[in-house]
């Protein structure tokens, strides 16, 4: 079964003669797949290749025009997969693009940090840029009715949205897959890195964050738990969020001298990979972090939202030394728009000091009752 994703619309719409269009992705969220279907109605000859594969990096990495047009032939469209293993990847298709009248390019990569560098200046001006997640609510929510989402929330809680773990019925076989992950894909770029050796201090800094989702995370504590510098701690949070695994928020502040934006908070991309870090995968009501798991559910799901809709928004969250906070900040068409999630069935009302510095400011509670809408999904 194939879960239509949101991304193939914006895929059509973008490939180009004269453009790269760059998908970034974690491994395993269907990067490929949505190359697969892509392909499917393209009429005009086209070359798929794998970043991987040696051959493939002596032509791609030739920077010579003669040999990348023997090695593209009569095709039309490029698609490279995994292409950040192709060195000096950026300058090589920006030869391709600049001088094979007509070629449109398609190019993926796992890692951030390896494609971003090689492709930024090189392509100023000819790449567009598109970010693939997990399955989306707003993706799933087309083959299953409401009640069958109310029945699958506490599922997405546990074991995330991973294309196959979604597909995959039985619960002791996600538990399998997403450990899969963890253990054989979840480090692989940046272990990859020079330099980056610590494995074992890399699984040990994400169980660490795994639990302080919605809290501020000090760096200066992370480094003494871990037996390394602050500024090692940093960089590796860094290269992790990079690689699909975190994600950043930072502390909002505009007026006021009590708001808090030294430190960070981070979520994961997918609430699977949280749980098979700490391996728990116990239901909601044995757990104590069911808080947690919602907050960063609701993020990364109105984090895809925006990705996909192209909707465009700087995102905080927002707290006080006198421990007032919002969870979530928006700030977007020159509003903000502050958001407090909740697992239960509180009634809350926004910050007083959030209220007194930002009057034009929106606030809402995220719920289950309401939570379809906020992250797109109805």
């Amino acid at each position: 079964m194939y879960i239509a994703q949101k991304q193939l619309e914006n895929l059509q719409a973008s490939v180009k003669p004269g453009k790269v269009v760059v998908i970034y992705g974690a491994r395993r969220t269907g990067k490929t797949t949505l190359l697969q279907e892509f392909l499917k109605t393209e009429e005009s000859p086209y070359l798929m290749v794998s970043g991987e594969d040696i051959a493939v990096q002596d032509y791609m990495a030739s920077q010579s025009i003669e040999k990348l047009t023997s090695f593209i032939g009569h095709n039309k469209l490029l698609v490279v997969d995994e292409a950040q293993k192709v060195e000096k990847i950026g300058l090589n298709l920006k030869l391709i693009v600049d001088h094979i009248p007509g070629i449109r390019v398609i190019a993926t990569g796992s890692s951030s940090f390896d494609l971003a560098r090689t492709m930024g200046e090189p392509l100023t001006g000819r790449k567009i840029t598109l970010k693939l997640f997990p399955l989306a609510q707003m993706e799933i929510g087309r083959t299953e009715q409401r009640h069958q989402t109310d029945a699958n929330l506490e599922n997405r809680l546990i074991y995330g949205t991973y294309p196959e773990v979604v597909l995959t019925p039985d619960n002791r076989a996600r538990e399998r897959y997403l450990k899969e992950i963890v253990a054989s894909y979840l480090y692989k770029d940046v272990l990859e890195l020079d330099g980056i050796r610590h494995s074992a201090k890399i699984s040990r800094l994400l169980q660490l964050i795994a639990f302080q989702i919605g809290k501020e995370v000090s760096y200066t504590e992370l480094a003494g738990n871990l037996g390394m510098s602050k500024n090692t701690a940093e960089r590796y949070l860094d290269l992790l969020e990079k690689a699909f695994v975190l994600q950043k928020l930072s502390g909002f502040s505009r007026n006021m001298r009590s708001e808090i934006t030294k430190n960070c908070r981070y979520y994961f991309l997918d609430n699977g990979i949280r749980n098979a870090l700490i391996n728990n995968f116990n239901p909601l009501q044995l757990r104590n972090d069911a808080g947690e798991l919602w907050e960063n559910y609701l993020v990364m799901e109105r984090l895809k939202r925006q990705e996909y809709l192209g909707h465009t928004a700087n995102n905080y969250f927002w707290r006080t030394y006198r421990q007032q906070e919002l969870d979530f900040v928006e700030e977007r068409e020159g509003r903000l728009f502050g958001y407090e999630m909740k697992w239960g069935k509180a009634n809350v009302k926004p910050p007083t000091e959030w209220q007194a510095a930002y009057p034009e400011a929106a606030f809402a509670l995220v719920n289950r009752e309401n939570y379809l809408q906020f992250i797109g999904a109805e």
